[in-house]
């Protein structure tokens, strides 16, 4: 038994597998090159190759022996011999020549899947490439979004890879908003008004009972959180403040030396009326002048301020300080929006602030600080 899934982040299925205690190998899909529509599907191979059931229904699993298992199937008479090897990057690269939409998709393919971290971003500028000459492929949206999310995993991350991942898998979901993997992709990091379940709220209990029987748990690269973990909801769950707003009067100074970072991704990338969105703010230290996190007083605190007739899940949002004095993590907040039925296309800026305690380098000055961030909330017409 073989398993395939359009994970994106490998480790999460290990842990997975690890916790479950499952022996069978599972391949990795990430671009969805099957080009699959949903999950789960089913195929029986024989021993030739030919696939002799697809989608086994679970009322004949208890027969899979007799109906499958225990038949010896003639070989076809045309079998034809494949051979898998690496693609020849040099090769697929010279056949781009042609201008045509599908020689890059493939080049960006195998630069992703083959070339490492070091490549991607070639790769981002192939689909680029092939979405000149074919602007309305979903699948080439949905990977240019997967190579974004992947440069934003690594150390090469870029100003804006998530928001324009999210960007391209919404493209996507309305070129083919039939597609259960692109959609899933998106509703990952959505709002939980979208979300069909909690995505990996399971990490933590499988990390405890493997740890529990005396195993080490797969180390994830990519800690899921946050928008992952959340719960679906079925009405929207309104901010009642009740801490004041902590700056009101804007007397805080403001970051202008750029001691900390800010970026910030909405998900998905427009919002319909009478609908969320989930919007998630980034905040990383400066390191090229050794910024980090004073974490022995007060915790940072994210204020929204969102216009008349939209509602927020959060409006006074914090970030505990971890134990040790000083730290350089990126630190994350998220919350929730919610669209006014009567709202006009367009776009919204949605107003909020930081406001943190930083230091310059080892033994600089410590500084509490505001920085003012603004939201550009795409509005739509209607949904996919």
């Amino acid at each position: 038994m073989v398993g395939i899934i359009q994970e994106q982040h490998p480790e999460r299925c290990r842990l997975f597998m690890q916790w479950k205690q499952m022996g069978w190998p599972i391949l990795v899909d990430p671009l969805n090159q099957l080009q699959v529509e949903y999950v789960p599907m089913t195929f029986a191979i024989d021993e030739h190759g030919i696939i002799r059931m697809i989608n086994l229904p679970l009322s004949k699993a208890e027969e899979i022996n007799e109906i499958f298992l225990n038949t010896s199937y003639d070989q076809p008479r045309d079998k034809a011999v494949h051979q898998t090897t690496a693609p020849d990057l040099k090769q697929l690269r010279a056949f781009t020549s042609k201008g045509t939409a599908e020689a890059w998709r493939r080049y960006a393919d195998a630069l992703i899947l083959w070339g490492g971290s070091q490549r991607f971003d070639e790769a981002i500028e192939a689909y680029k490439e092939a979405l000149k000459t074919m602007p309305d492929h979903n699948y080439t949206h949905f990977r240019l979004g997967v190579a974004y999310r992947m440069r934003y995993d690594t150390h090469q991350s870029q100003t804006k890879d998530f928001q324009l991942a999210v960007e391209h898998w919404s493209k996507a979901l309305d070129i083919d908003p039939n597609n259960y993997i692109i959609r899933r992709r998106i509703q990952q990091y959505g709002p939980r008004l979208d979300k069909p379940y909690p995505f990996y709220d399971w990490v933590p209990t499988a990390q405890e009972e493997i740890k529990a029987r005396g195993e080490k748990p797969v180390t994830l690269k990519v800690k899921p959180g946050g928008a992952e973990f959340a719960r679906p909801i079925t009405n929207f769950e309104a901010s009642y403040v009740t801490e004041e707003e902590p700056d009101k009067q804007g007397r805080i100074d403001r970051d202008r030396r750029g001691f900390i970072a800010i970026e910030t991704t909405v998900v998905p990338a427009a919002v319909v009326p009478g609908k969320s969105v989930r919007l998630h703010v980034f905040l990383k230290p400066n390191s090229s002048i050794k910024a980090h996190w004073n974490n022995e007083v007060d915790p940072l605190v994210y204020w929204v301020n969102p216009p008349q007739g939209w509602q927020v899940d959060r409006r006074y949002l914090t970030v505990p300080n971890p134990r040790k004095a000083v730290s350089q993590e990126i630190r994350k907040v998220e919350f929730e929006l919610m669209c006014p039925e009567n709202a006009k296309p367009g776009t919204l800026k949605l107003p909020g602030y930081a406001l943190y305690y930083v230091c310059e380098d080892v033994n600089g000055i410590c500084l509490y600080r505001r920085q003012d961030v603004e939201f550009q909330i795409k509005i739509r017409e209607s949904a996919p």
